[in-house]
């Protein structure tokens, strides 16, 4: 792995992280990070309370973004000199005919004067159910729940192909509509798939939907994330994303970055070491991120 350290996709309190920003600033400095990046979740300009009878609510409330930015610039004037902090967020693409839209976009976001965006999909949306839309990463017994409530097929099995290209489609729409920096997790939706094992990644079809991806991520100009927060977390034994999808992210010529996804101040740098490894296995020896409107490159 690189000398240098670099984490922007970073959480604390002021969304569902379990230390405060300081606290993650403290043990980004012992660990040697020289830039972290804070990444609060949100779904500006919604407020997420909408979803809240059906999921636990963990972005920040409409009338916390400011003293979160707030605290992110003190938090960089205090530790100047020790390390480089960033105000970004984890930009929630989120749309809905009911419940308004929310897309990753630097001008949507420019009150808040962030450093940098990550645009991630969390959600898959079906707009004729009063609450149609579930959260891929929630736990697997409520995954399962919205899989037989939307996907249920009239045999009773799960149409996987159509949760997985549901989910693809969200991420290139996205793509196209929006204007950030990062491309989060780019592949989420095979978290649960390790449990509930509703599509095969080796299909055709599949295959397809990650060329068509990575063609968009491409045509978009912006960096696809390689993220160990699920390994870190034990959900999974692999960075997002999967070898495969590193080999058409690679292919379309698009830039990567190692972020830890850090809820927690243990898991800063976790992982970096094994995801530069499968950087390396997909043919990169760069690393590429956004630090003060630049881009910085860190060979492998």
């Amino acid at each position: 792995m690189a000398q240098t350290k670099i984490n922007l996709h970073t959480h604390s309190t002021f969304c569902d992280g379990k230390n405060t920003a300081e606290e993650m600033v403290l043990s980004a400095i012992e660990k040697g990070v020289s830039v972290l990046g804070f990444s609060g979740h949100c779904m500006h300009p919604l407020n997420p309370d909408f979803y809240k009878p059906v999921d636990n609510v963990w972005h920040m409330p409409s009338d916390k973004i400011e003293d979160y930015a707030a605290e992110i610039r003190r938090l960089a004037k205090k530790y100047e000199g020790q390390i480089k902090i960033q105000l970004g967020f984890e930009a929630d693409f989120f749309c809905s005919a009911r419940h308004g839209d929310a897309v990753p976009d630097k001008a949507a976001y420019s009150k808040f004067s962030p450093d940098y965006l990550i645009g991630s999909v969390h959600f898959i949306n079906a707009a004729d159910e009063d609450f149609g839309f579930f959260t891929v990463d929630n736990k697997p017994e409520f995954v399962e729940q919205a899989l037989v409530k939307f996907y249920k097929k009239p045999d009773g099995t799960i149409d996987g192909k159509a949760v997985a290209c549901d989910y693809f489609e969200a991420e290139r729409q996205m793509l196209r509509r929006g204007n950030f920096e990062i491309m989060g997790h780019p592949d989420l939706i095979r978290l649960r798939n390790t449990v509930l094992h509703f599509f095969d990644e080796n299909d055709s079809w599949y295959k397809e939907e990650l060329k068509l991806t990575a063609r968009a991520v491409a045509a978009a100009g912006v960096i696809a994330e390689i993220n160990t927060g699920a390994i870190a977390r034990g959900m999974m034994t692999d960075v997002y994303p999967s070898a495969q999808f590193f080999e058409y992210l690679k292919q379309a010529g698009v830039p990567v970055c190692i972020n830890s996804d850090a809820h927690r101040i243990e898991y800063i740098d976790f992982g970096f070491d094994f995801a530069a490894e499968c950087a390396k296995k997909a043919g990169y020896d760069e690393l590429s991120y956004p630090v003060d409107g630049k881009l910085v490159h860190i060979k492998i």
